[in-house]
């Protein structure tokens, strides 16, 4: 039993104590509760913007996924995180948020009503939660799908086994991960949930390794990933599961994209890969490209390796970043032509030796010949504990640019900290957001959902969610509503925003 796991699981008691469960018991009705400090600093500050959208590649549509921005953590199946809509220009912002007690819905997806279908982790394992997009009522019952077992002391915040990722398809059925190594078709209706099917994968999935992430190619094939990096795949028709395997000691331990051609591409610990279904419909690699995964796992990192999910742009790019000492670096490869020239260009980002990312990058538009993407700093965000009693993370949130020319470089570099906020570009408004905390003093603990210009790096403005630890979204994404409103799950609940 570590000091660290003994502090976490203190936190996550007082935790449960400053947020009570029967909070959420009213059909999240309730606040999240503020405390007394928060007079400490101001609700909002800067500038409320002026739309100015964001030309861009076309976001390939998978047909077996709802409409792009609505199906999954990363919004569509190129993990762009980037969306059409326009999201909050900061205009008389309403801020309303929800009490769910300990539990966060770190994945989000919106059914073909527009209601958030929120995949909820908390300290006894994982539900799958329909919520109303306006006043965050939950609708129905919670349909549990996963249980966690907290005697091992393992922080259940950080434990992405069978319940971190779900897809959503565009006739609203729900593919969710379980711990018992399944795959579960949920169906998402007027009052909640119906399980209206199941694919076995235990005999893929042996021992203690577990399930990770999933995904559907663009022939319906429905792939999956693991802890201990294997890559299997489902026949949705007859459901029978073949698999490969990375070698020993690779993992996987986030998402992955795909694209029109039928590859999945997917980070290991080690590699970037392009894995593509054989004619016997068994998952095999394309290619593949092996990354500098630096010395060890920094602060703020899951694994040793790259923290991204695969971003793709256009019709042949995609990038992630590395886990290089002393800096991480942002690469950009080609995803056809010669293996020789697969790589096309890299640029290093943050200070040296204060440099990870545990999210996704982010595609911020195509301006002229430049392709760019948002990289955030997560170092030093080792738990919740790490933005405690005025504690924040490495500084800075870059935008990345690969030039016609086949160079890049870094464009800007915002000094705000976003301890793990997985930010998202609304291509609609040439706005990214991301979720702050910045330095402060003992008392001050204050969370800011921020916007900022992402032509010039420049911070828009600055909304205060609230000050605690009941703020802290860990890893959980932003997310943007059909209607343009903002979402940010928290640890204890949910929080909007929109424009009045």
């Amino acid at each position: 039993m570590t000091r660290l796991r003994l502090a976490v699981l203190a936190l996550l008691t007082a935790l449960a104590v400053v947020v009570p469960a029967q909070l959420g018991a009213a059909n999240g009705a309730l606040p999240i509760p503020s405390l007394p400090t928060d007079f400490l600093t101001q609700p909002f500050t800067g500038t409320p913007a002026t739309a100015n959208p964001l030309p861009h590649e076309p976001i390939g549509q998978n047909p077996f996924l709802s409409p792009n921005g609505t199906n999954s953590m990363h919004n569509d199946a190129y993990a762009s995180d980037a969306y059409e809509v326009s999201g909050p220009l900061g205009r008389n912002m309403k801020v309303r948020s929800a009490s769910y007690g300990v539990s966060e819905c770190a994945t989000i997806a919106f059914d073909s009503r527009d209601r958030i279908v929120g995949l909820c982790g908390g300290l006894e394992g994982f539900k799958l939660r329909l919520i109303d997009p306006t006043t965050l009522r939950t609708i129905g019952t919670d349909l549990k799908t996963s249980a966690r077992s907290l005697f091992p002391l393992q922080n259940p915040f950080s434990d992405i086994c069978g319940g971190t990722y779900f897809s959503l398809s565009a006739d609203d059925v729900a593919y969710v991960l379980t711990t018992k190594k399944q795959v579960w078709k949920v169906k998402v209706n007027e009052n909640g949930f119906t399980k209206i099917g199941s694919y076995d994968a235990a005999a893929a999935v042996p021992g203690d390794d577990c399930m990770v992430a999933t995904l559907p190619d663009w022939s319906g094939n429905i792939f999956f990933a693991t802890q201990q990096g294997r890559v299997g795949v489902i026949n949705p028709v007859t459901g029978s599961v073949k698999s490969m395997k990375f070698p020993d000691g690779e993992g996987v331990f986030n998402s992955f994209a795909g694209d029109e051609t039928g590859a999945i591409y997917m980070v290991t610990t080690h590699r970037l890969a392009a894995v593509e279904v054989n004619s016997d419909g068994e998952p095999v690699i394309r290619w593949s490209e092996v990354y500098d995964r630096g010395s060890v796992t920094k602060p703020g990192q899951l694994s040793q390796g790259s923290g991204t999910t695969p971003t793709l742009i256009g019709d042949d790019l995609v990038a992630i970043t590395d886990n290089a000492d002393p800096r991480m670096n942002v690469i950009f490869y080609k995803r056809s032509g010669n293996p020789a020239e697969r790589e096309i260009c890299k640029v290093p980002v943050f200070g040296a030796g204060t440099s990870n990312t545990e999210n996704s990058l982010v595609y911020a538009g195509s301006i002229g010949g430049d392709h760019s993407v948002i990289v955030e700093n997560n170092y030093g965000y080792a738990g919740i504990q790490s933005t405690l009693l005025g504690k924040t993370t490495s500084p800075g949130i870059a935008k990345v640019d690969l030039h016609d020319d086949g160079t890049c470089s870094v464009a800007w570099t915002n000094p705000l900290s976003a301890p793990t906020s997985v930010p998202k570009v609304s291509l609609g408004n040439g706005l990214l957001y991301a979720y702050t905390k910045a330095a402060s003093n003992l008392l001050d603990d204050s969370w800011y959902f921020t916007a900022f210009d992402v032509r010039t790096g420049a911070t828009q403005w600055k909304q205060r969610t609230g000050n605690g630890i009941q703020w802290n979204n860990h890893y959980a994404a932003i997310y943007l509503g059909p209607d343009g409103a903002a979402y940010m799950p928290a640890m204890t609940g949910l929080i909007r925003f929109k424009d009045q």
